[in-house]
Parts: structure tokens; C-alpha cells; sequence
């Protein structure tokens, strides 16, 4: 049976400081350290022997996933980075302290563009310094591709068909995989493995560091199995 692990990055350091980071290439804490070595700790437990690996291009994600292999002995695997892995773009909010926001647009607001799942956040203005066309890595992608705000459902759109295209082809070999991204674009993934209705999905949470064992059936890819591999982190996941 194919195994597919998909896992949230450690703890960041704008996870730590309650602000929204996005597209923002922090990096991970001590504790964000300590969270994927642990991971990969968990992992050797199950004895997977992974045949590839996917990230996006943000640190947090593409260092909880090498340390992770490490903890395995599993380095020398392909490991593929894209950006439409990368975590949902938060606009306008970008590098805001979540409380802080709170405090200036409400909770109900706030509550509406983390938690809704069309609803999209502010745009980010051209100039702002974390507008992404200000970042090498992003240098070869068309100005109209890159996100400047992006609702859950927008975030959906951009990762789903990367999935279905790049990643799908080896789980219907057999392959075992393991992604290490983001909260969001983990929901996305989520969202169509498990098949959760829109106005649900916003509701499930990817706790940082904790290894999602998926058991695959290589022709319908869903799952018959699910766990999260430290039980005392665990959060709820949809029936399988």
C-alpha cells in the first residue's frame, strides 16, 4: 500500500510572534528545529522507505523536510521544490500581529478572512516590501501569477492542480511520498484527498512538525487509513 506523509513546518518565527507570514520567508525557532527532528524521529519509527519528496519554496518547509530525511537516513531521495506548495498568501496582512488586527478591524472581520473559505484577504500593495516580485526565487514566474492575496478556495486553485499533475502520477506507481508544507496549502490537499466539503475545511488545523501517515489506495487515492504519528499533538481529521 502506498504511504504518503504530509507535514506542517516546524514552529516559525512569525508562528511564534502571532503574525501573518504567508509568503514571508522566515525561518524556523529553536523549538521549529526540535519539532522536525522529531518528525523525522517518528517517521523512522514506521520504517518508510520513501521514493520521493516534495516541498515548496519557503525555508521553514524545505528545512523541516531536510532534517526530517536526515532523522531517516533518506537524504539522497529526489526532492522536488515548487511555489504552488508555498502557504496562502495573506495580502495585506502580511506581517501583521494577529491580535493587533484584531484589536483594528474586529474579530468578526478577522475571524472572516483566516477562517472563511472564498473570502480573501486585503491586497498587498505593489510597493510593500513583502510583495513577492520583490523576491528573486519569484523572478521567473509572470507578474499576473503571483498571489497578492489569496482566500483558502484561491489557495485551493493554485495547489490542486500541481497535485494532480506532479504528485498523483507517483502515488498511482506505488511510490511513497513525503511533502513537507504549509497550513493552508496542506488544507487544499486535505480538502481533496479526504473529499471535506468547502465550508468545512477551514475548520481543520496541521499542527507544526506532526507527521500525517496517509495509507493510500493507489486507484482511487484516498485514503484508508490516517493517523497524525505524535498522538499527543493530534488534531481531528475527517473520516476516512
Amino acid at each position: 500500500m502506498t504511504k504518503l506523509i504530509l507535514v506542517r513546518h516546524g514552529q516559525s518565527q512569525w508562528n511564534l510572534e502571532n503574525r501573518f507570514t504567508g509568503w514571508v520567508d522566515v525561518d524556523l525557532t529553536e523549538e521549529g528545529i526540535a519539532e522536525a527532528n522529531k518528525a523525522g524521529e517518528l517517521i523512522l519509527k514506521e520504517g518508510i522507505q520513501f521514493d520521493a519528496a516534495f516541498t515548496s519554496y519557503q525555508k521553514r518547509a524545505i528545512k523541516t523536510l531536510w532534517l526530517a530525511l536526515e532523522g531517516i537516513d533518506q537524504m539522497y531521495i529526489p526532492v522536488t521544490k515548487d511555489w504552488h506548495l508555498n502557504e496562502r498568501h495573506y495580502g495585506g496582512l502580511t506581517s501583521l500581529n494577529k491580535q493587533e488586527t484584531r484589536d483594528k478591524h474586529g474579530d468578526e472581520q478577522v475571524h472572516i478572512w483566516r477562517r472563511s473559505f472564498d473570502v480573501p484577504p486585503p491586497q498587498i500593495d505593489k510597493n510593500h516590501e513583502y510583495h513577492p516580485s520583490k523576491e528573486v526565487k519569484y523572478s521567473h514566474i509572470a507578474p499576473s501569477e503571483l498571489p497578492t492575496g489569496e482566500s483558502l478556495k484561491i489557495t485551493t486553485e493554485r495547489v490542486l492542480p500541481y497535485y494532480k499533475s506532479q504528485i498523483v502520477p507517483h502515488l498511482k506507481a506505488g511510490s511513497n511520498l513525503i511533502i513537507s508544507a504549509h497550513g493552508n496549502s496542506l488544507r487544499a490537499l486535505m480538502k481533496e484527498i479526504f473529499g471535506v466539503p468547502d465550508d468545512d475545511i477551514p475548520g481543520f488545523e496541521f499542527p507544526t512538525g506532526n507527521p500525517l501517515l496517509l495509507d493510500m489506495d493507489e486507484k482511487t487515492l484516498k485514503p484508508k487509513a490516517a493517523r497524525y504519528l505524535d498522538e499527543s499533538r493530534a488534531k481531528e481529521l475527517p473520516a476516512v
